[in-house]
């Protein structure tokens, strides 16, 4: 008898049986469920009225003054004493009332919120980033408002910026998810999930 012949009687393995390898991965379909986000639509016309409060204020809390003292409300010039007081109580309305709420009197109107991707709580840091430097810049270029149609998650550039996304309350869809598990086949059981 050869030397290769004792080990062949010692296998244990035959060709009829299959031993699947030791750790493989499953893949599972999931449904879940994720807050809706806010179009570009709905969240123009919520910025609409958001304007629309701020030019109020401004017509009747600094106008009044302005004539009192017979200073210029026609001084266009970004440097002029009305543009900055203006802007002053603009950014302020959109920093305080997205901090306290979470959302302006607009968003309010519609249903929408402001969230931090993450699931944090908004500090003062990310509305400040959010409210007055994406703000600023999309002002600045207007154009740059349409991104919240074209991005994922309607992202705008100030979402973007401050790391948040804008939702619809109580509102939900329904996705499916591909999740994959290793599995380790000698316990059967799911080891951690991908």
């Amino acid at each position: 008898m050869s030397e290769f012949g004792n080990n062949e009687s010692n296998l244990s393995n035959t060709n009829n049986e299959i031993v699947p390898a030791p750790n493989k991965y499953s893949v599972e379909e999931i449904e879940q469920y994720e807050e809706k986000t806010a179009g570009f639509w709905v969240r123009f016309w919520a910025f609409a009225i958001d304007s629309l409060l701020v030019s109020a204020i401004v017509g009747i809390l600094v106008n009044p003054v302005f004539r009192l003292f017979g200073w210029s409300l026609n001084d266009s010039n970004w440097y002029a004493p009305i543009t900055i007081i203006s802007a002053i109580i603009y950014y302020a309305y959109f920093v305080l009332t997205t901090k306290i709420w979470n959302q302006t009197i607009g968003k309010m109107i519609f249903g929408l919120k402001v969230k931090r991707v993450n699931g944090e709580k908004l500090d003062w840091m990310t509305v400040l980033f959010r409210e007055i430097v994406g703000r600023f810049i999309n002002n600045t270029i207007k154009i740059l408002y349409i991104i919240v149609a074209f991005m994922p998650k309607n992202k705008g550039l100030n979402d973007v910026i401050a790391d948040t996304i804008v939702v619809h309350e109580k509102v939900y869809t329904k996705n499916k998810v591909i999740v994959q598990k290793k599995v380790d086949y000698e316990t059967d059981q799911s080891i951690s999930a991908t």
